[in-house]
Formats: C-alpha cells, structure tokens, sequence
C-alpha cells in the first residue's frame, strides 16, 4: 500500500499527470503537447465545415422559398448573418461546455480544452473563448497565431487570457492497470 492509500498516484503502479503537483508542465508531460498546434489547425477547418452545413442548407432553403413566393421569402437574406454568429457561439459553448471539452473537430483530432487548473470547460468558457478568438484574428490579423509556437504549452493569445489549455486528450486520459 501507498502512501497516498488505495486510491493515491502509484496505488496501482502508474501515476497521472495530474498527480504530479504542477499542472500542464510542458517539461514535466511533453506528451500533453506534442503536436497540438498542428492539430488545433486541423480541428478548426473541421469545425468550419461542420459550422457551414447549416448555414448552406439556411441559404438554399431562402433561395428556393424565394422563387416560390416570388421574391418575397429573398427578404428573409437579412437573418442569415446574426443566424450563423448565433449558431457558432451555440456551438463552441455547447461544444466546449459539453462532458468532452471539444468541437467536434478537437475530438476528431484528440485534443480538448481545459482550464489551467485542469477543470473541463463550460459553455460560457466555450461562447468567450470562440468570440476573443475571433476577436483577436480580426483585430490583430493572423499572425497574432504565432503566439502559439513562442511557448511550451502552444498557447494562443485567447487562451492566455481566458486561463484555458489545449492537450492531447489521450495523453490527459488516465492508463489502465497494467494485468500483468
């Protein structure tokens, strides 16, 4: 038995990441970080398709309702733009917010999003954490992006601020005991 008991770091002969004292230690678990940058890139042009599905169906839905009433149903155009914002916050709140703390393109690409001190993220995380990322690309032009490759843990501008990370989810997920 442990010092720590039954259920302590190394009961089992493995120990977590989390057990180690500092948390997201880039020196410490290099493996929390390996390639993230690449995969956030990736992520994101997933989730920009997944983000454009329905607002494509949106406007070809108007465009057809808009021949049919003969130019009358064009005038709903007005709605798609606050639509898509409002459905891209939803979507990055829920998403980040949800029980993974991940957009459907994160999970695709193993990582996840957490806070510094390691809790998972909630919607209103989710919802600031996509508008400051948008905010900051638009401001500050994309090469505020760089950010990211001057630091151990690959932490873009927003994620500073906000107090969040970006890691491998199978590095964060705890191993199995070993049976043998």
């Amino acid at each position: 038995m442990s010092d720590y008991g039954s259920n302590g770091p190394g009961a089992r002969g493995n120990t977590d990441w989390r057990d180690e004292g500092e948390t997201f230690d880039p020196w410490r678990n290099p493996e929390l970080f390996q390639g993230v940058l690449t995969k956030r890139v990736f992520a994101f042009l997933i989730d920009l398709v997944v983000l454009s599905i329905p607002v494509i169906l949106a406007i070809i839905f108007i465009t057809v309702f808009g021949v049919i009433t003969l130019g009358l149903g064009w005038m709903l155009f007005w709605i798609v733009s606050p639509a898509s914002v409002i459905w891209a916050l939803i979507y990055y709140g829920a998403s980040l917010g949800g029980p993974h703390s991940a957009t459907l393109g994160m999970r695709a690409m193993g990582i996840e999003m957490a806070t510094w001190t390691g809790e998972p993220g909630y919607f209103v995380l989710g919802v600031v954490h996509a508008f400051l990322f948008w905010l900051s690309v638009s401001m500050l032009t994309p090469l505020v992006l760089l950010v990211g490759l001057f630091n151990g843990r690959s932490r873009l501008l927003h994620d500073i601020l906000l107090g969040t990370v970006v890691i491998n989810s199978m590095a964060a997920a705890p191993q199995p005991a070993r049976s043998y």
